[in-house]
C-alpha cells in the first residue's frame, strides 16, 4: 500500500532561519527581525569601516590576522573581542590618529549589528548580495567553534620592541587589535585621501554606537 506523499511546507522566512542558525549554530544572542540583530559586547563587539577601506584592510591582512567579517550597505564590520571598542579611542590616540575624521566606528556593549545571511551561497567578488546592499558575511563564523578565540583582542598592551609579545598582542598567533586597528585607521585615512574627502582634525569627538 502506497504511503501518502506529504505537502511540501513552506520554507521558513528568512529572518526566522537566520535567527534559528545564529542562536543553534553559534549560541549567539538574537533580535528579532526583520531584520535579525546579533547582540554585541556579549561574545564581540564590531570595528566599523567605509568598504573600500574594509577592502584593503583585507588584503593586508589575512583571515588568521581577523575574525569574522561582514560587509552591510557599504560598511564594513569586523568582529573583535568583547571591550574592543571600549579600547579603540585610546589606541587611535596612542597610534597618533586621535582627533583624525576617519570614519572609524566601533559597536560595543548594549549595540546591535544586522545579521548576515547565514553562510552558504556561492560569493562574489564582495559576496552574495552585497551590490544590493544586503548584509552579507566575507569571512563568516564557524558552526562548531567558539569565535573568543579567533577574535583580535588587546591584552599585552605597551610591550617594547624586545618583549615577549607583540604590541596588543595576546601570543600563540592569535589576531591581534592593535595591529588591525592601526592598519585599519591607515586605510580609512587613504581611502578619504582617494576620495577627495577633508581630513583634518575633527571638532567633535569620534562617534560610537
Amino acid at each position: 500500500m502506497a504511503l501518502p506523499v506529504p505537502s511540501p511546507r513552506a520554507p521558513l522566512p528568512a529572518e526566522d532561519g537566520g535567527s534559528l542558525w545564529y542562536e543553534r549554530k553559534l549560541g549567539w544572542a538574537t533580535v528579532a527581525g526583520p531584520p535579525v540583530a546579533l547582540l554585541t559586547g556579549l561574545r564581540f563587539d564590531v570595528l566599523e569601516l567605509p568598504a573600500d577601506a574594509g577592502a584593503a584592510v583585507l588584503r593586508r591582512i589575512d583571515a588568521a590576522g581577523t575574525g569574522p567579517v561582514a560587509l552591510a550597505g557599504g560598511r564594513m564590520r569586523l568582529l573583535v573581542a568583547a571591550g574592543g571598542a571600549d579600547e579603540l579611542p585610546g589606541l587611535l590616540d596612542w597610534l597618533e590618529w586621535g582627533g583624525i575624521a576617519l570614519d572609524l566606528t566601533a559597536i560595543g556593549a548594549d549595540g546591535r549589528m544586522t545579521a548576515p545571511e547565514p553562510p552558504g551561497g556561492a560569493p562574489g567578488p564582495l559576496g552574495p548580495g552585497a551590490e544590493q546592499g544586503a548584509a552579507v558575511w566575507l569571512r563568516p563564523p564557524e558552526p562548531g567553534r567558539e569565535v573568543e578565540p579567533t577574535l583580535p583582542a588587546l591584552t599585552h598592551f605597551g610591550h617594547g620592541p624586545g618583549g615577549s609579545a607583540g604590541l596588543g598582542d595576546r601570543g600563540g598567533g592569535v589576531p591581534d587589535l592593535v595591529r588591525l586597528v592601526d592598519t585599519a585607521a591607515t586605510e580609512c585615512h587613504r581611502a578619504r585621501l582617494l576620495r577627495g574627502e577633508s581630513t583634518g582634525t575633527k571638532s567633535q569627538p569620534l562617534a560610537f554606537s
